[in-house]
């Protein structure tokens, strides 16, 4: 993956000195947090009690940034910018006139979001509709590695991908449209519904992945679409709560198995094609 001296975007955030305030339970920041959770396995009751409890007085001081970390900030930078400029192509495929840019927040440990509530590493990289922005602890490239066993710099690429892909989902109006349903349907079916708006953001990461070196500075090979298949499969909801709790209750997959979330990525690598990510209609996922 050849990504260095690329363009980095300047829509981006460092509040990596800044943490705190109130945890958001409801609303918005509550709906996001609950999806985060349920990124990682865990239930989200026993999280919230947990961190309700917990000391989120919010403060601002300066950190010190190690040359590792000063690396994955620039790479992350590049990544968003190259999707930038991807979806500033293709974006007519996707039924829509302009692409609307996203931020990309860097934080540590914790963060109040403005918009979401506070967010905490332990959910994952998140996106915040409420201000159109990605929130990632660069930490979790560890994560990746030490607890996923997944190797290689697309990995993270692929992440930034997948939440840039809620973003475009916001603007065509799908992820609205399956918030607004949270509640308002029994619960098997809202987490059904959710497989298919994550597998479509993993699709997304693939069409980035597809015109990624020809229309931004970032150039991919097969072997970083074989370390994004790797990273898909990893997070899958089978994976996770195998890893977890050592059996998989279908019923609560909220983000699709690892063979759903690897196939989908590819399918939007190996197409480029927007219309083929109608994951809500196909077959399969009903």
């Amino acid at each position: 993956m050849k990504w260095k001296g690329a363009r980095q975007s300047d829509n981006f955030k460092d509040r990596r000195g800044n943490s705190g305030g109130k945890l958001v339970l409801g609303g918005v920041g509550g709906v996001i947090i609950i999806l985060l959770s349920l990124f990682f396995g865990g239930n989200p009751d026993q999280l919230f009690e947990q961190f309700q409890g917990a000391n989120l007085q919010g403060n601002s001081e300066p950190v010190e940034i190690s040359a590792e970390e000063a690396e994955l900030t620039e790479f992350a930078r590049v990544i968003l910018a190259s999707t930038e400029e991807v979806w500033d192509e293709i974006y007519p495929q996707a039924g829509l006139s302009s692409y609307r840019y996203s931020t990309l927040s860097v934080f540590r440990d914790r963060v109040d979001t403005e918009g979401c509530g506070v967010g905490l590493a332990q959910f994952g990289p998140f996106y915040c509709p409420a201000n159109e922005e990605v929130f990632l602890d660069l930490s979790f490239n560890d994560e990746l590695k030490n607890r996923f066993g997944v190797k290689g710099e697309f990995a993270l690429a692929y992440v930034i991908a997948h939440e840039i892909g809620h973003h475009v989902q916001l603007q065509q109006g799908s992820l609205p449209q399956v918030q607004a349903l949270r509640g308002q349907i029994p619960e098997a079916q809202f987490n059904k519904i959710m497989v298919q708006l994550e597998l479509q953001a993993d699709f997304y990461a693939g069409i980035w992945a597809h015109y990624a070196s020809k229309y931004s500075g970032v150039e991919l090979s097969y072997q970083d679409i074989v370390e994004g298949m790797k990273a898909a499969s990893a997070v899958g909801d089978d994976a996770i709560q195998m890893q977890s709790q050592g059996y998989v209750v279908p019923e609560s997959f909220t983000h699709g198995t690892s063979e759903q979330r690897s196939y989908w990525f590819k399918l939007g690598y190996d197409t480029g094609d927007v219309s083929k990510g109608d994951t809500f209609n196909h077959p399969s996922l009903q």
